[in-house]
């Protein structure tokens, strides 16, 4: 079952780097990015659980935050309000 899971996460990975570089428009890249990010954070996610380490919790929550606030400041910013 965790082979499925880990074949599955990293196809979403190619799919989301392929994105990223033939996507036509910033918009799509920038989407593609969050998508990436939140990946990483499933998968650090998957990880904590699987070594009964509650720090790297930590970690996965402070690097949601920051993606979070990189997405909203790059979308500010191709908006021009920035």
């Amino acid at each position: 079952m965790m082979y499925l899971i880990t074949g599955l996460i990293l196809f979403g990975v190619i799919l989301t780097i392929l994105r990223i570089i033939k996507g036509k428009e910033l918009e799509n890249r920038v989407v593609a990015v969050d998508t990436l990010t939140t990946i990483t954070s499933a998968i650090l996610l998957i990880a904590a659980h699987l070594s009964n380490n509650g720090l790297l919790l930590d970690v996965v929550l402070v690097y949601a935050i920051l993606s979070f606030t990189s997405v909203i400041a790059m979308a500010r910013y191709l908006e021009g309000g920035l």
